[in-house]
């Protein structure tokens, strides 16, 4: 039993030797498999530079330039509505009518009031030239006469001040008539018909002006500085193009007016706004568009190949060789596509070497053999 026990163990612990030496050969043999395995050939090429019009994408938002409250100036019952909710309006068009009898009737009075007193004016007026004759003569007292002048000045001062309460009978009538302030697009009416309503009741509705209108937008401050770097000497009215939500470009460009002159520290970007034409009302307060703006001087970047810049799920990268000229996978930031390349925000600079063709057999770290573009296309060949 003993006998049986120690030939058994024996056979488990040659198999795990057997094993063990099968694995560590095989690994050895792979090594130097790897280690005979020639370098892949590869083209490289130093980083170059071109000057370009700057242009940056960013979502934006469409805002109107005015956004008005619709209030009433006086109080009354609400007669009529002339329009409805989502209709364009015109500046002074007429909106609501307030039941204007009420005023209608105060400003009657007021008028009437006026002419009264412009008549009785009139007629103090001529007794008082003719008592300046009179007592010139001796005819009437001088006291007579100071009293004639004092009635003068008296339904002078009255007259002024019914003047004054017939403007403003006048001017609450004309409000009776509640007008738009400006050309745009009605929102919500907030009032019916029989709603009885006065200045403090709140917006009766709400305009948003149409044309011009505004574009928001934030740049990524990096971007920004860029732009700014570009457009030292010149750096206002730059041209704005917009994409809409369903991917067409907007007909009219427009023109970047304004920046903000802080940093948003929250999501690091700085708040532009653009100023577009609206002629045809296609633009919306509220919607969102895809902007494009461009710098208005070009500027020299550094430029890539877009077939030697690859990218995964840590973003786009190159390899560059490094003094020993061994690839290092080395992650660029790039901005717009211009031709065949890509303009580098960040991690190239002119004159440094990428690898532009046979990048699938690229290892980090490991040598690679440089070989010209003719060289290349023959290898390529007789690998077909």
């Amino acid at each position: 039993m003993k006998k049986n026990i120690i030939i058994f163990l024996s056979i488990i612990i040659a198999a795990i030797l057997i094993r063990f030496g099968y694995a560590k050969v095989s690994s050895i043999m792979q090594n130097k498999s790897m280690l005979n395995k020639p370098a892949p050939s590869v083209t490289v090429q130093a980083i170059g530079t071109q000057k370009v019009i700057r242009k940056f994408e960013a979502p934006g938002r469409v805002v109107s330039k005015y956004r008005v409250d619709v209030l009433a100036r006086i109080s009354g019952y609400l007669e009529k509505s002339y329009f409805k909710e989502g209709d364009y309006v015109k500046q002074g068009q007429i909106l609501f009518l307030i039941e204007p009898t009420e005023y209608s009737n105060a400003a009657n009075v007021a008028g009437a009031n006026v002419r009264n007193l412009r008549a009785q004016l009139v007629y103090a007026e001529k007794q008082l030239r003719r008592a300046a004759e009179l007592v010139k003569k001796d005819y009437i007292a001088k006291a007579q006469y100071d009293q004639l002048l004092s009635n003068r000045d008296a339904l002078k001062a009255q007259l002024a001040s019914a003047e004054a309460s017939y403007n403003d009978a006048n001017r609450n009538l004309g409000y009776t008539r509640v007008k738009s302030p400006v050309n745009g697009k009605v929102g919500i009416i907030n009032v019916t018909v029989g709603n009885y309503v006065s200045p403090t009741s709140g917006a009766l509705t709400t305009i948003n002006s149409t044309n011009p209108i505004y574009v928001t937008f934030p740049l990524d401050s990096t971007d920004f500085q860029v732009l700014a770097d570009a457009d030292k000497a010149n750096n206002k009215n730059r041209k704005v193009e917009l994409l809409l939500s369903g991917g067409a470009k907007y007909p009219i460009n427009g023109v970047q007016d304004f920046q903000d002159n802080k940093v948003d520290q929250s999501t690091g970007t700085v708040t532009l706004r653009a100023t577009f034409q609206n002629p045809n009302n296609e633009l919306i307060h509220g919607e969102f568009v895809t902007v494009r703006l461009y710098s208005n001087n070009p500027v020299e970047v550094p430029v890539a190949p877009v077939t030697a810049v690859l990218e995964n799920q840590a973003g786009k990268y190159v390899y560059k060789l490094d003094e020993n000229n061994l690839p290092q996978l080395t992650y660029v930031k790039t901005g717009e596509q211009n031709g065949n390349n890509w303009i580098i925000n960040e991690g190239l600079q002119k004159g440094d070497r990428i690898i532009t063709e046979g990048l699938q057999k690229v290892i980090p770290g490991k040598p690679v053999k440089i070989v010209t573009e003719e060289e290349m296309k023959k290898i390529k060949s007789q690998g077909n």
